[in-house]
């Protein structure tokens, strides 16, 4: 099944950072998927030291994109370990959606992993139901978002990988503040 690149990812919002970086091999990908999750953990714990009432984390959509064998799923797998998560990581390819929740010091983080490869038509991503797991303060990481057409949302987060020689080239952009303060970070 192609990657349908004509639903490439167009968010209606201005990139506030993009960075490039390149990935020479698996441990590469590893270690970014490392330097990542600390930075999502940093952001997510200064949220919760805001002032005026800002405390909670409001989640984060991650919207991962790329070629089959492009390392979408490895990079999702180093990020779960880099936040503690020591069981199985398996691709949600057939299950759609795998659940993970991470015990911090001032209690769990819950993360979701989509793969929506299967998805043929944008309203299967509506009719699966899965705008709660986007509205309940979260980290998505979502696989071939372009399926879901616009339904989305904007990401905070786009991690686009792309085959380079032996290695991966990982372009990273921000769309929103949060995911600004991640990518700053890593």
């Amino acid at each position: 099944m192609p990657d349908n690149s004509d639903l490439s990812i167009q968010p209606p919002a201005a990139v506030l950072l993009e960075r490039h970086f390149a990935l020479a091999d698996e441990a590469a990908t590893n270690a970014f998927g490392v330097r990542f999750a600390q930075a999502l953990e940093s952001v997510r714990l200064a949220a919760q030291r805001a002032p005026h009432g800002n405390a909670a984390f409001q989640g984060l959509q991650v919207q991962l994109t790329g070629d089959l064998g492009a390392g979408k799923t490895t990079l999702v797998r180093a990020t779960l370990r880099g936040l503690g998560h020591t069981g199985r990581v398996r691709s949600p390819t057939y299950t759609l959606v795998e659940p993970y929740a991470v015990e911090r010091p001032d209690g769990e983080l819950e993360l979701y992993h989509f793969d929506l490869y299967r998805f043929t038509d944008p309203a299967e991503w509506a009719d699966a139901g899965f705008r709660e797991y986007f509205d309940s303060g979260a980290v998505c990481l979502v696989e071939w978002p372009q399926r879901a057409g616009g339904l989305l949302g904007v990401p905070d987060l786009v991690f686009s990988l792309e085959v380079d020689g032996d290695g991966r080239l990982l372009i990273a952009r921000a769309y929103s503040e949060s995911g600004k303060a991640c990518l700053e970070r890593c």
